[in-house]
């Protein structure tokens, strides 16, 4: 029995090949995609999926804003006050770092200043070295595999010497193994901590000297709750710095919630939200329900077809559990074989699934124990799914009518099938609006008013800031450069916080701002709006006085709400006064996930550690070439690292992109999916209605009239799945939306564009299957009256 039912399976695909594509074709679509979007989705889900993640916490500040640094002075601090924490450890990232072996220079990311405990903490596997003492000497350093490999092949590393920036020799006194990319903290070289303990020293005792920025982690012994320490943390405060901690506060953020927490700045991996990947996941399930149904709807067609195939098989005796057999394996056969497709199909992306969505994936993780398993529940949900109604449908026939060929009574009506295609056109719709709103949200931000100006800007650090004066007279020659200014940081970097007060305006304690040292050329170069009073500028170096512009939050902080009011008045910085000498229109620092905050202009040469130039229309690649060579004549010994201005601030939104990315392919996908499901339900209405179009044919109806029969009634499903799709994308989508400070708004427009597409997508999909219909010679379609 089992022989033939297989044999009987191989004729019928051979002889509806048409329709077995078709349903092998959207099944692979549906199973690649879902298994694409779960590996996504489960890389997002298990960041930071260390060994000990449960006890690994991440000390933040949280002052005016969520800041994921600390001061240097933190870490010894809290090891004499916490005893019983099992570890504490400080990083201190140095991206770009120029690394210089024999005669070669590399540029690296991923470069950071580690102290001796921090293998205590991370579960770093080790190559070679002792993860005890690697890191405990002065002028150590920790490679992984890869970055040992770049430099040395197959050489062991080991006591070979790197220069770091032209003023470190460390020794290698150690490698490990690379990190998953899914790591809120990536690290590819370690740099003891000890080398540069001397030059960041001076922040030991100042809370606020952020030293560079370190991230700190502690080691909660087992079971140890989290809170018994955050309740600590006020007195810990006040002990040691005699911080008010209802204004400053040092959250103790558990190594899991990092990835996820978007009020952070600072992090080293762009966080972004859960709620993303859940909707993902939700996607993903949907192409699959979408590709069942294309399935079920195409089978449910091609019933009719084998009605008298059923009715020869119950005058032989075959019972209805029996045809179920038969049809269910059938339709398992194309589910196995669609699978095989599907893996292949996933494969082949996952291999370039950088380059599509921006997510490193491995094809290897396909074999993982979890991604088998969820594999083969998917399987297991479309066969069933996809099998049993057609199963039923077809086991259903009674032998008369089949063999009367009058079996279609029993598959006609609205009932399942025409729900399934309301179904599909709500999920399409629902895609369709999502795609809109991300792809509007990602056109806000490359949009949207900064407050400055951030076209045609190339920004790099200077290794010498006391040569900017030099390098400013060699860039300004340059016909180019239109303008140059240097700063500690052009208006989309952050920079140094700084505590202030104003007991003026009742601000007696530390209040927060951003502190930019800027040349007084800088507001006029990044095109900033003064609103009041005058710009930064240039002051005789006898002159220790302190002028700032500070921007509107600044003065609205202050309690002052005209520009014009705050020009003379007084702040001071740890006692030091500073007179606001101007108002600047406010600008973003950092991405629309926040709001604009404090902060103030100063002229500061000694923090000028950035270059800035503006560049004139049409000349771009000429002058960067020649700026680099003005560069290798002045620091022979860096590499000249820029960046365009805009395209840093497009980094804000690397996770967006992402989505974006992702929203864009596989709602495509569920799409044409979609139509697959739509196809199949109209041949099956064709098949029903084919006398029916040959009676109209011979009393002389024109073609586009039975297509206009046909049309009729899908138009009234796709107004139904507006009906269903349109609060359902609005309120998912205005959730998504509810991420960012600033957004755009959800109008009426996103759905007309969902319902016109839906209908032009139908139109052309009945039009080609009904106009086919109609072309059938009438006495063909009449031939069994």
């Amino acid at each position: 029995m089992l022989k033939n039912y297989v044999i009987i399976a191989f004729r019928n695909i051979r002889r509806n090949f048409g329709y077995a594509f078709l349903n092998v074709f959207g099944l692979t679509l549906g199973i690649a995609s879902c298994l694409i979007l779960f590996l996504v989705v489960r890389n997002e889900l298990t960041y930071d999926n260390y060994t000990k993640a449960d006890r690994i916490c991440r000390v933040t500040l949280n002052a005016i804003d969520f800041n994921s640094n600390v001061s240097l002075a933190v870490a010894p601090k809290m090891r004499n006050d916490f005893p019983e924490l099992e570890q504490v450890s400080q990083i201190m990232y140095n991206n770009n770092a120029i690394i210089k072996i024999n005669n070669q220079r590399f540029k690296e990311n991923d470069v950071a200043f580690a102290d001796q405990y921090l293998p205590q903490i991370f579960d770093f596997q080790w190559i070679h070295g002792d993860p005890k003492t690697a890191l405990a000497e002065p002028n150590s350093i920790v490679l992984t595999e890869s970055v040992a490999k770049k430099y040395y092949g197959e050489d062991n590393p080991m006591g070979k010497v790197i220069n770091i920036e032209n003023r470190i020799n460390a020794k290698v006194t150690g490698v490990i193994k690379d990190q998953p990319g899914n790591r809120s903290v990536p690290l590819r070289i370690l740099v003891s901590l000890e080398t540069i303990k001397d030059q960041v020293k001076q922040g030991m005792g100042n809370f606020w000297n952020i030293g560079g920025g370190f991230f700190t982690f502690i080691l909660l012994p087992p079971n140890y709750p989290v809170e018994r320490i955050q309740a600590r943390i006020p007195q810990f405060l006040h002990k040691n710095w005699d911080l008010n901690p209802k204004e400053v506060r040092l959250p103790i953020q558990p190594i899991k919630n990092i990835h996820f927490d978007q009020r952070y700045i600072n992090n080293v991996i762009t966080p972004t939200s859960k709620d993303t990947y859940y909707a993902l996941f939700g996607v993903a399930l949907l192409i699959v329900i979408t590709a069942c149904i294309n399935f079920v709807n195409l089978a449910t067609a091609q019933a009719i077809k084998r009605a008298k195939e059923v009715g020869v098989r119950k005058v032989l005796g075959a019972t209805r559990p029996q045809l179920i057999k038969q049809f269910l394996g059938e339709t398992t056969m194309l589910v196995l074989l669609s699978l095989i497709a599907g893996l292949v199909l996933a494969s082949l992306f996952l291999s370039g699934a950088d380059n599509w969505i921006g997510v490193k994936l491995d094809s290897h993780q396909l074999l993982q124990p979890m991604v088998v398993g969820y594999i083969l529940g998917v399987t297991l949900l479309v066969i069933l799914i996809a099998g049993l109604y057609p199963a039923f449908v077809q086991s259903a026939f009674q032998p008369v009518d089949s063999l009367k060929d009058k079996a279609g009574k029993f598959v006609k009506g609205f009932t399942l099938r025409k729900s399934l295609v309301v179904a599909q056109f709500a999920i399409s719709q629902i895609l369709i609006v999502g795609t809109l709103v991300v792809a509007g949200q990602m056109n806000y931000f490359e949009n949207q008013d900064m407050g400055f100006n951030k076209d045609a800007v190339v920004s790099f650090y200077i290794p010498d800031g006391k040569k900017a004066d030099a390098l400013r007279h060699e860039l300004l020659s340059n016909p180019g450069v239109e303008k140059v200014t240097f700063s500690n940081g052009a208006p989309s970097y952050n920079n140094a916080f700084n505590s202030f007060t104003a007991p003026e305006f009742g601000i007696t304690k530390d209040g927060i701002t951003e502190l930019k040292f800027v040349d007084e050329n800088y507001i006029d170069l990044f095109g900033m709006k003064m609103l009041a009073g005058q710009k930064v500028f240039k002051k005789p170096q006898k002159d220790s006085s302190i002028t700032v512009v500070a921007n509107e939050t600044m003065i609205h902080e202050m309690n002052i709400m005209d520009p014009n009011k705050a020009i003379g008045k007084q702040i001071f910085f740890d006692k030091t006064p500073a007179t606001i000498i101007g108002v600047v229109q406010d600008f973003q620092s950092e991405s629309k996930h926040k709001k604009r905050r404090a902060c103030v202009l100063s002229y500061i040469p000694g923090g000028f550690f950035m270059a800035s130039i503006k560049i004139r229309p049409g000349s771009m690649n000429k002058t960067i070439a020649q700026v680099g060579k003005t560069w290798a004549t002045m620091f022979p010994d860096n590499l000249f690292d820029y960046q365009f201005l805009d395209e840093h601030i497009a980094k804000f939104y690397i996770q967006e992109q992402k989505v974006y990315l992702a929203f864009q392919l596989f709602s495509s996908i569920a799409i044409i999916i979609g139509c697959l499901g739509l196809y199949g339900l109209i041949m099956f209405a064709a098949a029903q209605r084919t006398k029916e179009v040959g009676i109209r044919k011979v009393l002389g109806a024109p073609i586009m009239s039975i297509v206009a029969l046909f049309s009729r009634e899908f138009v009234v499903l796709i107004g139904i799945a507006f009906l269903i799709a349109a609060p359902v994308g609005y309120w998912v989508m205005n959730a998504w939306l509810n991420n960012y400070a600033y957004h755009i708004n959800i109008n009426a427009g996103l759905f007309v564009i969902s319902i016109v597409t839906s209908c032009v997508i139908a139109a052309l999909t009945i039009a080609y299957q009904t106009i086919k219909a109609a072309l059938v010679n009438p006495v063909k379609s009449l031939r069994s009256e």
